[in-house]
């Protein structure tokens, strides 16, 4: 038996966790990410590096406190893709550029050679990506941009902060867009067309292999055995897939914040329509093909914050069983994927004048429902894309906690969705498997349980709501 302490950074929260090589969780601690706004651009934010270890040290400090008797062999970590820290010449981390920092829009128009770009990257040239948002940072702050010394993606930030080396993963290199896909290396070319200086960039090192052992302060600090090591992760999406048990051929759904709908490949996809993106899977082995609704599992919960903060999910998805009608529309999700633009205006679509009969349970299945079919949309191009012949979809994530969204996302593609055991904490549990293949070890335990089957049914509901639901959203984004 083996104890891992596993980080886990994502957009709105960031959590630790002490867990062993048979995949028990003995304990979470987690607290709220923190941003700021740039007021230099029309949407920026930044955070503070320093205000998150802070954190996440006490996080840490905390678990370890509480088992004692427990001497953690190894700590990995997972982070949010499309975010960087950045680190000084005296190795400082100073300013980070979140995924949701968007500095970079006002100059993308000036990046020659977009074609090319995607075909090398995988990724459309937009702000997502950091390599614009260095652009964006270089324009208008220099005397940040000249601070810098080294560019870390989030999870390997965290592999810095425990051993003082500089690496990044594919996983997360290829989300910077001056990875090269094919070459499975940084690419000169892509830095040059954003005018990134190369020297920038981490040393390469693959998903479970080891970025050094712990610095003996922290490890004398959270009492880790002699020979703990860092274990390096990769980027959340990715470390999540790993507790699917996706393979070569399938599609999976991690159904969190955002949706990405993925299929695993052995080669290298190219789409001249640019209707997806692709990734490097963990240690550069394959491929994802990628398709997104932008952000969903976010919008239900903000939803219930302000809608129905005194009501539990479970009351949520009782009342949810009983509807054999819908009062209107909702559209939230914020990407048209497959046709390279954001979705600027959304809302709820109801009759007019608005009527008594409507309550607030409406409209959180709305809300609810307009993730299912925004994933929908995805799903269904992708499978053709793909050429996905298979009769179900793997599945993962919080926002499958939701039996209604598991039924709804079935009955509209026709294809068993399949969750295993443990899937509400996939990213952690993704981690297990790495920290476990890097001590050689695999336990029954992580592979057992039967899989949650969620099979296509009636629909008639969904289905209807669905027609109504992207004439409305179409309408409402259609420029006139």
């Amino acid at each position: 038996m083996e104890h891992y302490l596993l980080i886990d950074l994502g957009t709105g929260s960031t959590r630790a966790a002490l867990v062993n090589s048979e995949s028990t969780i003995l304990g979470i601690r987690s607290f709220v990410n923190t941003y700021y706004r740039d007021g230099d651009y029309p949407d920026a934010q930044y955070f503070l590096p320093e205000e998150w270890e802070n954190e996440l040290l006490r996080c840490c400090r905390e678990l370890c406190a509480e088992h004692p008797g427990i001497r953690v062999r190894a700590v990995s970590s997972a982070g949010a893709r499309q975010s960087v820290v950045l680190l000084d010449r005296e190795g400082h981390a100073f300013y980070a550029l979140p995924n949701i920092d968007n500095r970079g829009r006002e100059f993308i128009s000036e990046i020659r050679e977009q074609e090319w770009i995607y075909e090398r990257s995988g990724k459309w040239v937009t702000e997502d990506f950091p390599a614009a948002k260095l652009l964006g940072l270089r324009r208008k702050k220099p005397e940040i941009y000249t601070r810098i010394s080294t560019v870390l993606s989030l999870s390997e930030w965290i592999a810095y902060l425990f051993t003082g080396n500089r690496v990044c993963e594919p996983s997360q290199a290829c989300e910077t867009q001056l990875y090269d896909l094919e070459r499975k290396a940084w690419s000169e070319e892509l830095c040059s067309a954003y005018g990134v200086d190369p020297a920038l960039l981490p040393e390469l090192r693959f998903t479970g292999e080891s970025a050094g052992p712990i610095l003996v302060s922290l490890r004398n600090e959270l009492g880790m055995s002699e020979d703990a090591v860092f274990v390096i992760g990769g980027a959340d999406t990715q470390c999540a897939l790993m507790q699917t048990g996706i393979r070569t051929g399938d599609i999976a759904v991690v159904s969190g914040t955002t949706t990405p709908c993925t299929a695993l490949t052995d080669e290298k996809f190219y789409d001249p329509e640019q209707r997806v993106w692709i990734d490097a899977n963990l240690g550069a082995r394959g491929y994802l093909i990628e398709m997104n609704p932008g952000v969903t599992g976010l919008n239900y919960q903000r939803a219930k914050s302000l809608l129905c903060p005194d009501i539990s999910y479970q009351e949520l998805e009782r009342r949810y069983a009983e509807k054999t009608d819908f009062a209107g529309t909702a559209s939230f999700s914020s990407l048209l994927f497959y046709e390279r633009r954001s979705l600027r205006c959304g809302g709820f679509f109801l009759p007019s004048p608005l009527s008594d009969r409507t309550d607030r349970t409406d409209l959180m299945w709305m809300v609810l429902a307009d993730t299912a079919c925004a994933t929908y949309e995805q799903l269904w191009r992708l499978r053709q894309l793909s050429r996905h012949g298979k009769k179900y979809v793997l599945g993962c994530g919080g926002g499958f906690r939701s039996g209604t969204l598991c039924q709804m996302l079935a009955d509209l593609s026709g294809a068993e969705l399949q969750l295993l055991p443990g899937f509400e904490q996939a990213t952690l549990l993704g981690l297990v498997r790495i920290c476990n293949g890097a001590f050689g070890l695999e336990p029954a335990s992580e592979n057992s349980g039967e899989r949650i089957v969620c099979r296509p049914g009636d629909g008639t509901l969904i289905r209807r709501y669905h027609l109504i639901w992207n004439r409305n959203r179409l309408n409402a984004n259609t420029e006139t």
